[in-house]
């Protein structure tokens, strides 16, 4: 599929994450199988740009086109210079954030907040895809189904957006009242799909490849976007990718090529944020990785006393070759890979 001009390599998306997806993580996920990958939400803010964090947020050293910088904020002309000035800083896509639900966010009328001020979102799009027209950048859009249940308005929306320019929408099948409670659903995406002439990206609790084939036939979506399901591992897009391509699941990785993955994102990580700060924010990665390996909530808590670069690989590296005494690959997740036709990923 495409977005504008840029052909993605599949339908397999990461799903932009505060805190998560930055650099290093974008680049590990579309190295292990995604095809596309938006960066943590940008304020639009001007005095918070030149901050170390929105600094690193807005960084693509090395990054794989098409690079995509997804915005957020609440004043129509700000959003449009915010836009422009990411897009002088080497974004080819432009992402609206009409989705997140962080008490933080919406509390400001950010986010998915926006859902409930139809006039201002439309203005918020129109003055967005005005700046990035002129430079020939896609306008896309990430929003909820709405802001609650007796309130879901993601298909007026998706018309006005669609309207107005936007080139993709992708939908989280939950309200912002959810939060990320509950189950998402997807009629809605399914009505946003059969409305539109643009691409329709679906969100949502695809958790596995069995998932993600059977919400594409569902709603009928271009593509799928997941987020939460690649913390800690990253391959579930080339485990969804050959599924979706063959039927049959590929055995999970060996615990050699785990282990060499985590420790090249750490050593891309500490370049991005330098020691004191990479040590601390590796963590949560890290943590995820071993959650549910054999020892890994007791290495977990060992790890998190560690202050510094050389001593967190060394305990990383330790734990791994540990692992690999015990067994040669990755146990499958609950309910995963219980296929009898299991295909060996490349080592």
């Amino acid at each position: 599929m495409n977005i504008g001009p840029y052909a993605l390599a599949n339908n397999l998306f990461v799903a932009p994450m505060a805190g998560v997806t930055d650099r290093p993580f974008r680049q590990l996920c579309k190295k292990l199988g995604a095809g596309y990958a938006v960066s943590e939400m940008v304020t639009s803010r001007r005095d918070l740009w030149d901050t170390l964090k929105t600094s690193r947020r807005a960084n693509h050293e090395g990054e794989a086109a098409p690079i995509a910088v997804q915005i957020a904020g609440t004043d129509a002309q700000m959003m449009a210079e915010a836009a422009a000035y990411n897009v002088d800083r080497g974004a080819q896509i432009i992402d609206i954030n009409m989705g997140c639900p962080a008490k933080k966010v919406c509390n400001k009328w950010a986010g998915s907040a926006l859902m409930q001020d139809e006039p201002l979102a439309l203005q918020i799009i129109e003055a967005v895809v005005a700046a990035c027209a002129p430079q020939g950048v896609p306008v896309t859009l990430k929003m909820r189904t709405g802001w609650c249940q007796s309130h879901k308005n993601a298909l007026t929306i998706a018309r006005a957006a669609e309207s107005a320019g936007v080139q993709m929408i992708a939908v989280h099948g939950r309200t912002r009242e959810q939060g990320y409670k509950g189950f998402a659903e997807y009629d809605t995406i399914a009505e946003v799909k059969a409305a539109l002439r643009i691409p329709v990206v679906a969100n949502g609790d695809i958790n596995s490849p069995e998932k993600a084939r059977d919400v594409l036939a569902y709603t009928g979506a271009d593509a799928v976007m997941m987020g939460r399901v690649a913390q800690g591992r990253p391959w579930i897009f080339r485990e969804v990718a050959h599924f979706l391509a063959t039927g049959h699941h590929l055995a999970p990785p060996l615990v050699a090529e785990v282990k060499r993955l985590l420790l090249d994102h750490l050593l891309d990580h500490y370049v991005l944020y330098g020691e004191f700060t990479g040590v601390r924010t590796a963590r949560k990665h890290i943590g995820w990785y071993v959650k549910t390996l054999p020892g890994g909530e007791t290495f977990r808590a060992q790890m998190n006393l560690l202050q510094d670069c050389e001593a967190q690989l060394a305990a990383v590296g330790g734990f791994f070759d540990s692992l690999c005494d015990q067994m040669d690959r990755i146990p499958a997740q609950a309910g995963m890979h219980n296929d009898k036709n299991q295909e060996e990923t490349a080592a």
